[in-house]
């Protein structure tokens, strides 16, 4: 029974999935109800995840749960902390939302919903996820190593400094790319310039409230920042009619282009 059941469910995922695609890929024009698009990605995402991912983890990177990771091993509190697997997950789903997955479906959309539908969802499943799993799994079984120095102890250290200049490049190009993007979208925006500069402060305080207040209550905090997101929005719009502090917010290109480097840093370092 149960394995009719799997057969049943998994098979009407493959029928609702290529039903959303062919839908997409065949309406015309611009309007599109955007259901389709949201049941194609999550059919696909869902067979990835049940088929493929699976795959991988099992055959390919033979993942053992019993295997201490450096995190349970080299715990300081610092460079090292064991974590929720929730919160791990969002990292890595924020992570994977890169100037690639956000640039590339809007170019690709000029030619049809199909081509931005399929970049996101065949370069998710097949490309960008497999690609973080697979290094997230080898430096695991190196004590938690970055990229550079995996490559130095395989490969030698003229092998560790191609590895890291390499790096460098891209996330100079990558960083100048999303710059660039973020600069055109909140130029002249108050309304999306609070709300952005609201994340760093929203962020602290999640965490100081799961780590200090209610700590393990992932669930909590994370309605808790939905919530506060969701405000920040309504006071951006606030702030963009406001006469006093419309013009705080307010940045040319320039100014704010430095403003989001800063931002970065403090995104990135802060705890």
């Amino acid at each position: 029974m149960n394995k009719t059941f799997r057969v049943v469910l998994w098979g009407s995922v493959v029928l609702l999935g290529a039903l959303a695609l062919g839908m997409v890929a065949l309406r015309r024009g611009e309007p599109i109800n955007a259901l389709w698009l949201v049941a194609a990605a999550t059919c696909c995402y869902a067979l990835g995840y049940r088929f493929y991912s699976a795959f991988i983890a099992a055959k390919i990177l033979a993942v053992d749960p019993l295997r201490a990771t450096p995190a349970e091993r080299l715990e300081n509190g610092r460079d090292f902390l064991v974590t929720n697997k929730w919160v791990v997950f969002g990292h890595h789903f924020a992570a994977i939302a890169g100037p690639g997955p956000l640039v590339g479906p809007v170019l690709a959309a000029q030619f049809g919903y199909l081509p931005g539908t399929l970049w996101v969802i065949a370069g998710a499943v097949f490309a960008g996820c497999v690609q973080d799993f697979v290094i997230l799994l080898f430096s695991v079984r190196r004590d938690g190593k970055s990229l550079t120095e995996m490559a130095k102890e395989e490969t030698g250290p003229l092998g560790g400094l191609v590895a890291y200049v390499a790096v460098i490049a891209i996330l100079i190009i990558l960083l100048a790319v999303i710059a660039l993007v973020v600069v055109n979208a909140l130029k002249d925006s108050p309304w999306g310039t609070f709300t952005i500069a609201m994340t760093i402060p929203i962020a602290l305080l999640m965490g100081i409230y799961l780590r200090r207040i209610r700590p393990g209550k992932v669930l909590e905090v994370s309605l808790l920042g939905f919530i506060l997101v969701l405000l920040a929005i309504w006071g951006g719009q606030w702030v963009a009619h406001s006469a006093q502090l419309a013009p705080i917010f307010t940045f040319r290109g320039q100014t704010l282009a430095i403003l989001i480097l800063i931002y970065a840093f403090a995104a990135s370092a802060l705890p």
